[in-house]
């Protein structure tokens, strides 16, 4: 129980990262030093997590990179939008 937890937590944490740069983003439309490479890489290293995830049946895993996968579609979109 207390690992799920430290795992939970951690899940938690690490997804929720990438709110303060989407906020940052967002707010300065400033975005030329977020590379859609790392976009694009990181989105399927996530992903991939999340498939692993699913194969061993760990809502944990699941969830945070769910979350995760989505913060970065939502920056690579912020990232669009200052560009255009």
């Amino acid at each position: 129980m207390l690992t799920t937890a430290i795992g939970g937590l951690a899940a938690v944490l690490t997804s929720l990262s990438y709110l303060p740069q989407i906020w940052k983003a967002w707010q300065t439309q400033e975005t030329a030093d977020i590379s859609y490479g790392m976009l694009m890489v990181l989105g399927a290293g996530l992903s991939l997590w999340v498939v692993y995830g699913i194969r061993q049946g760990d809502w944990v895993i699941i969830v945070s990179n769910v979350v995760a996968v989505t913060l970065i579609a939502v920056l690579a979109a912020v990232k669009a939008r200052a560009e255009s």
